[in-house]
């Protein structure tokens, strides 16, 4: 029979990002201490930004009893003439017996000295302290403070525990702070400590106190506050989950509320001001019925009043320094125009030189690439050579002007989107401005893709540039280090090449690029970027190998073959179809397929090699409009080459019949080699 346990450990303010960063591990960590000392139990454990807590409904009041078995030296080791040798005294003073208590058990042949022992469970009440200190010394921060005269080390200071099981209060000290059964409530309603008669009483109290201790709960209240503004309103929310869960962190009793600023701010970009809203003020956006940003936000209040309008024209004055500067850095950025002086200032990274020289770099891939490119460009473009690549040469050359901008200084963030709209605004291209925009895209597993073909030119630029040049310089990633996220660059390429249906053969690029860089092992770049090819397809492993394995380096080839693969052998049929053309790829095994497969028909003699070459032949000779329809058809020769084993001998005496039945297999094992190697396929 187990007793309800709390622990409450009262803090001054936890931060929000770096409490959500760890908040999965903190419970995790709990649950890892339980099982070491062998409690099982279930918890509950809630936060607010001045208390972690744990609750047990039926935590254990003791370990559970084991028994221990230890086995010793053989009896040989432990006796000499009758008498134990030092390696039997000291088993048995590990053991806590003498010598004569021991007993012997068989190991391997042997006879060894063995003892079992009977172990007592300790009391949980007497274990809680340490297993707690060990709990709090698992929460790994980042940066942690001392204070007072202490050098323990935590997020912040402590200033109140409770740890109670049932009735009885659990004496122990943490940072100095000795356990009691009191609690503190919401700041606005009592800054003194709160007796807390009972466990089932805890919750309650802080209740009455507007401290709402679910995290869960604080998450509903604000949802349903903010679904109570836009009924009132009119207006959109956006739900920013990431906010959210800030704002649930940092709130015990939080009130959701609509303030207001000047229209004037929102000649503003709409991402500079919910930029700005939600990284200085944690305000949500606000949206009219059309999808256009409103001079309206939500802030969620911690205050405990009857009137909040202070809170909120609080808030708003606030913000309206925040959007001022802002507008003084857009105009004042407008005045100086996208120029680029001053990137030849700015280190890019040792070996690779300024900014202005990878501006250089990118200038070359993406003028090298709009020619590689260049039908699809003015087909989608509807504009001609000369001019994609005197947009293209724009584009590049001003895409890094807006790291040079005050917008862009205060909010990183913003790279890009700035140059972007200062270019819409000082009236280049609007491909040249959707480029620039674009130009870092995808920023991540899943995020938005460049939304043209021009764009995209550019977007792959900057990470070929990013590779090859990091390469060069020796910086490659290693296990899990990935300073400068090159596989994050490789993925990005691979989407955007995938999506847009590119020819992109890695070798034949590396090789194209690599004259703008230090001689360095573009093999190694080559297997870099087929590793995550590897990890980026969900696919059958052994099909990627098997397309891989016949000299595909195409990137949108292989997809497409792996595509098409793959589908069949996921099939139900396709075990007993790889039967057959793994046969195929055996009797292919020791055959130059790239040397002479010519057949000559005078010595098909057997109905089945003659009807196993006319289906071959007209499998061959037809046009095919992608790989599934080529590998259907091919498979289709299965009942062709059955007959073919069961009724024709291959490895005959006669050696031009041997040589002519080998090169019609090797043929159709060739005509699969174009696609994928299937004798790497597993099944």
């Amino acid at each position: 029979m187990g007793q309800k346990t709390l622990i409450e450990i009262g803090v001054e303010e936890l931060p929000a990002i770096p409490l959500l960063k760890i908040i999965n591990n903190i419970e995790k960590s709990w649950k890892s201490i339980l099982a070491s000392r062998g409690f099982e139990s279930s918890f509950d454990f809630e936060y607010t930004p001045r208390r972690l807590v744990l609750i047990h409904e039926d935590l254990p009041k003791s370990q559970p009893d084991r028994v221990e078995e230890l086995v010793g030296p053989p009896e040989s080791v432990a006796l000499k003439e009758g008498e134990p040798t030092k390696a039997g005294e000291g088993f048995a003073k590990k053991c806590g017996v003498s010598f004569d208590e021991l007993g012997r058990i068989d190991k391997g042949g042997r006879v060894c000295l063995y003892f079992k022992k009977e172990i007592k469970g300790e009391e949980t009440a007497k274990l809680l302290p340490d297993m707690i200190k060990e709990w709090i010394d698992s929460m790994n921060f980042g940066k942690m403070m001392r204070w007072g005269d202490r050098k323990e080390e935590f997020i912040r200071p402590v200033r109140w525990l409770q740890v109670r099981m049932g009735d009885k209060s659990i004496d122990m000290e943490l940072f100095g702070v000795k356990s009691d059964t009191k609690t503190y409530l919401h700041r606005m309603v009592s800054f003194e400590p709160v007796e807390v008669p009972t466990i089932d009483s805890f919750k309650d109290i802080l209740s009455d106190g507007k401290v709402i201790l679910s995290e869960n709960e604080r998450r509903e209240m604000i949802n349903a506050q903010i679904d109570e503004i836009e009924k009132g309103s009119g207006l959109s929310v956006e739900r920013d989950e990431e906010l959210l869960s800030e704002v649930v962190a940092i709130t015990e009793y939080p009130k959701a509320l609509i303030g207001s600023f000047d229209e004037g701010f929102l000649e503003l970009p709409p991402e500079v001001i919910v930029t700005s809203m939600k990284e200085h003020q944690r305000y949500f956006a606000v949206y009219t019925k059309e999808s256009r940003l409103a001079n309206r936000f939500i802030v969620v209040s911690n205050a405990v009043t009857n009137d909040y309008s202070k809170v909120i024209s609080g808030n708003e004055r606030v913000l309206r320094p925040r959007l001022s500067d802002a507008l003084f850095f857009y105009h004042n950025d407008l005045k100086r125009g996208l120029v680029t002086d001053g990137l030849e200032k700015i280190q890019f990274i040792d070996g690779l030189g300024t900014l202005a020289d990878k501006v250089n770099r990118e200038r070359n891939i993406a003028l090298r690439l709009s020619g590689i490119y260049m039908d699809k460009l003015e087909a989608d473009t509807q504009k001609s050579a000369m001019e994609i690549e005197e947009l293209m040469d724009r584009a590049v050359s001003i895409a890094k002007a807006d790291l040079l901008s005050e917008m862009v200084y205060e909010f990183t963030e913003l790279q890009g989107l700035m140059g972007y709209y200062y270019a819409k605004a000082l009236g280049e291209d609007i491909l040249v401005a959707e480029a620039i925009r674009d130009q870092y895209k995808p920023v991540g597993e899943g995020a938005s893709l460049p939304e043209s073909l021009f764009s995209a030119i550019l977007a792959i630029s900057v990470k070929l540039d990013t590779l090859l040049g990091l390469f060069s310089v020796g910086k490659i990633p290693s296990g899990s280090r990935d300073p400068f996220a090159l596989r994050r660059a490789v993925n990005g390429i691979v989407r955007t090449v995938v999506e847009y249906d590119l020819a992109f053969d890695i070798e034949k690029i590396i090789e194209l690029l690599k004259d703008q860089y230090n001689e360095f092992d573009t093999d190694k770049l080559e297997d870099f970027i087929i590793e995550r090819i590897y990890k980026s397809i969900k696919a059958n492993p052994s099909v990627i190998k098997a397309v891989l394995s016949s000299g595909e380096r195409d990137i949108t080839e292989i997809y497409k073959k792996v595509d098409a693969l793959n589908s069949i052998v996921a099939s139900a049929e396709a075990k007993d179809i790889f039967t057959t053309f793994k046969r195929v790829a055996n009797i292919s095994n020791d055959i130059d397929i790239e040397g002479d497969l010519s057949i000559d028909e005078s010595l098909l003699l057997e109905d089945e090699e003659k009807s196993l070459y006319e289906a071959f032949s007209a499998v061959t000779k037809k046009e095919y409009s992608n790989y599934t329809e080529k590998l259907e058809s091919l498979f289709g020769l299965k009942a062709h080459l059955d007959k073919f084993f069961d009724n024709v001998l291959v490895n005959t005496e006669d050696e031009k019949l041997k040589e002519n039945r080998r090169r019609l297999i090797a043929s159709i094992y060739k005509a699969f080699r174009d696609i994928a190697d299937i004798k790497e396929i597993s099944i």
